[in-house]
């Protein structure tokens, strides 16, 4: 067994045994792989034991990735910048980070003109640190909504927070944002929280995604 697959295993371990705990079923909480300044050969590696799609947090990266393993998808988990959202939208299966309306007005228009559907994450932050991770409030994601107009070349898939880790209830916060914005809108929306280091206070809070990198790829 490879050091990857090691690694692979003990992660699903963890989050097993962190459902098991919550009483869920491991099989509702997706493993996203950060990919970010790995090696194409460890990602490759990582596709070939059934992993189909990778985080990237720069676009420029994810654009020379895709370039070069066109076999494997990539979402968008950083920042995302007006210039660079016509190559975001051509490369990337999912935006995660749509933080702003003027940025999902600048989406709708190039999706319009790509004729392309891309479905998109509500970055949120509700803690004030938008100025170092990105997100916005929940004002600011009723202003995203109404921006996007529920163009259905943009579907809304869920919310996405990096919260800050000294916050021990932030993972439910995120949670009962995400519950009410569901009997808002009167569907289902995924939630995703949670890294290497917290994986298991996210899986209790009921994330349905954990994006990890360090715990997946090792130290870059």
């Amino acid at each position: 067994m490879t050091d990857l697959a090691e690694r692979i295993q003990r992660l699903r371990a963890r989050i097993r045994r962190a459902c098991e705990a919550a009483g869920r079923d491991p099989a509702q909480v997706e493993l996203l792989p950060v990919s970010k300044r790995q090696p194409m050969a460890l990602v490759r590696e990582a596709a070939a034991l059934g992993f189909p799609r990778f985080g990237e947090n720069y676009v420029q990266e994810g654009v020379q990735k895709a370039l070069e393993a066109p076999e494997v998808g990539f979402v968008l988990i950083g920042p995302l910048q007006r210039n660079k959202a016509r190559q975001a939208l051509a490369t990337f299966q999912e935006i995660m980070t749509l933080d702003r309306p003027d940025l999902a007005e600048r989406l709708r228009r190039l999706a319009a003109e790509l004729d392309l559907v891309r479905p998109v994450w509500l970055q949120v932050d509700l803690w004030g640190e938008a100025t170092k991770v990105g997100g916005c409030d929940e004002p600011g994601a009723l202003a995203i909504l109404q921006a996007l107009q529920e163009d259905p070349r943009l579907p809304v898939r869920g919310l996405m927070a990096i919260p800050p880790p000294e916050d021990a209830g932030a993972f439910a916060a995120l949670a009962r944002l995400r519950d009410g914005w569901e009997q808002r809108l009167g569907r289902r929306l995924r939630l995703s929280m949670g890294m290497s280091a917290d994986l298991e206070q996210a899986v209790a809070a009921g994330t349905d995604q954990v994006r990890i990198g360090t715990a997946f790829f090792g130290n870059r």
